[in-house]
């Protein structure tokens, strides 16, 4: 008889337990979505945001007129 009593408590304390972790993981999943969602919607709608056309280039534009200018230089 004990036990089932121990079990049954044990059941609803850990069903109330898992619920309530369940909540909490939930709800941190909702922020983060929601948080995530925000920063996409504000980077799609900022018409001011400019990519840089000389990204990735690392050649000197000045190379070849620096040879061309000055015929003495190595």
């Amino acid at each position: 008889m004990t036990a089932i009593i121990a079990g049954t408590a044990g059941y609803f304390v850990g069903k109330g337990a898992g619920y309530t972790k369940a909540q909490t993981d939930i709800k941190a999943q909702q922020d983060e979505l929601a948080r995530k969602a925000g920063d996409e919607a504000a980077k799609a709608a900022n018409p001011f945001q400019a990519t840089n056309p000389l990204e990735g280039v690392t050649a000197n534009p000045f190379e070849k007129a620096k040879s061309a200018l000055n015929p003495f230089s190595q």
